[in-house]
């Protein structure tokens, strides 16, 4: 008896101890979070950022429950200062529904940093209930005047100069460090009256906003036209690119030299004349350098003239003209013996070789037929009249 007894109890242990076994077995390749009914974890719990930013965390959630569960969102630890919310498909959230098993970026969490906030390092809390079971996340947040890998916008020439008119472009590029994609909101705060263009490189469309993948670039050209009667001196236009999450600015600046300007008229300041058919017709022009920059190589030349008219100038080409000095040039007309009789448009134009000033005179020409043509015609009427008489009088009494 006593030998049977003692092989009971040995046969006992030996099955404890392999169900001791087994249940350390199981649990060795069970996941590591089984045996939480919960958990609320973020793929970087530590980030480096700058006072006045907003950051986002996306939160990945495990429920061991075969039920979904609702999930409670808290954030139980702010520093002074600090806001943040729960976001959920672009709403703010208090609550999640979490199926069982791995739920990725079920939620997300926007932090913002206060623009006063101190170099240094700061902690969030937040938590996640579930069933009865809380999940506590800590994040912590390093607040540095430099981010790590923070994104940028930058110029390649980021200070030019030139005359007023002129069309400044500046070749610029967003860089986006973060772990998303942004969506940029583009603005150029220049003055009134100034005109601003923004086009991606390699498009023609321009664009008031642009989309950069994470850890990618985009390049845009941004053109700037003063009007033509803007004052020297210099120019700071702020160029900016907003995201949800970053505010992102680079300064371009332009320097006005002076004012390019020109004019045509005549010493009556009358654009019209009078011009006989087929005879030469004179007009003295009147060349201004309206501006206050010398100007070079002033070319005159048509650029409507009706057909078969012949247009000369005494100085096709003026070889400089000092800011508001003023060329006379004469403008010799001579209509085509095919003209009739009525008004033409004639428009003179001048400009410099580079078109940096350039103006167009418009010159309405009224056309007579010769003196000579009417005497002609006089003559042949009253060869016609006198022949008439002499056929009545020879033939009309039989």
């Amino acid at each position: 008896m006593k030998t049977k007894a003692k092989n009971l109890t040995q046969s006992f242990l030996a099955l404890v101890s392999i169900g001791i076994l087994v249940v350390t077995l199981v649990a060795s390749v069970l996941p590591s979070h089984a045996a939480s009914a919960f958990t609320m974890t973020t793929q970087y719990p530590g980030r480096t950022v700058q006072a006045g930013n907003t950051v986002s965390f996306d939160l990945d959630m495990y429920s061991a429950s075969e039920d979904p569960v609702d999930v409670e969102l808290a954030a139980k630890s702010l520093p002074d200062g600090w806001t943040g919310y729960f976001d959920g498909d672009g709403n703010s959230i208090t609550d999640v529904y979490v199926k069982n098993g791995e739920n990725d970026a079920a939620a997300s969490f926007y932090l913002t940093v206060p623009d006063d906030a101190k170099n240094g390092t700061y902690q969030v809390v937040l938590t996640g209930t579930a069933n009865g079971t809380t999940s506590t996340l800590t994040l912590n947040l390093t607040v540095s005047e430099q981010e790590t890998g923070a994104s940028t916008l930058s110029a390649d020439y980021s200070e030019q100069e030139g005359a007023s008119g002129t069309a400044f472009t500046f070749n610029t590029t967003i860089q986006n460090n973060s772990a998303e994609s942004q969506s940029y909101s583009l603005n150029a705060s220049a003055p009134d009256g100034w005109q601003v263009k923004i086009v991606p490189s390699g498009e023609s469309t321009q664009v008031a906003s642009i989309d950069v993948d994470a850890r990618a670039s985009k390049t845009m050209t941004v053109t700037i036209t003063p009007p033509d009667d803007v004052q020297a001196g210099d120019y700071t236009i702020p160029f900016t690119a907003v995201s949800a999450s970053e505010n992102l600015s680079q300064d371009l600046k332009v320097t006005i030299t002076g004012t390019y300007g020109l004019t045509i008229t005549t010493s009556s300041q009358s654009l019209s004349f009078d011009a006989a058919i087929n005879k030469p017709t004179q007009v003295t022009l009147t060349v201004t350098n309206s501006g206050n920059i010398d100007l070079t190589n002033i070319n005159l030349s048509t650029s409507t003239t009706p057909t078969d008219w012949t247009v000369e100038f005494s100085d096709s080409t003026i070889d400089s003209l000092a800011a508001g000095a003023t060329k006379n040039v004469t403008m010799t007309v001579t209509p085509a013996d095919s003209t009739l009789a009525g008004d033409y448009e004639l428009d003179v134009a001048a400009s410099t070789d580079d078109n940096a000033a350039s103006t167009t005179a418009a010159f309405r020409v009224t056309c007579t037929s010769s003196t000579a043509w009417g005497i002609v015609g006089v003559v042949i009427i009253a060869a016609i009249v006198a022949a008439l008489l002499w056929v009545i009088r020879k033939f009309g009494r039989h």
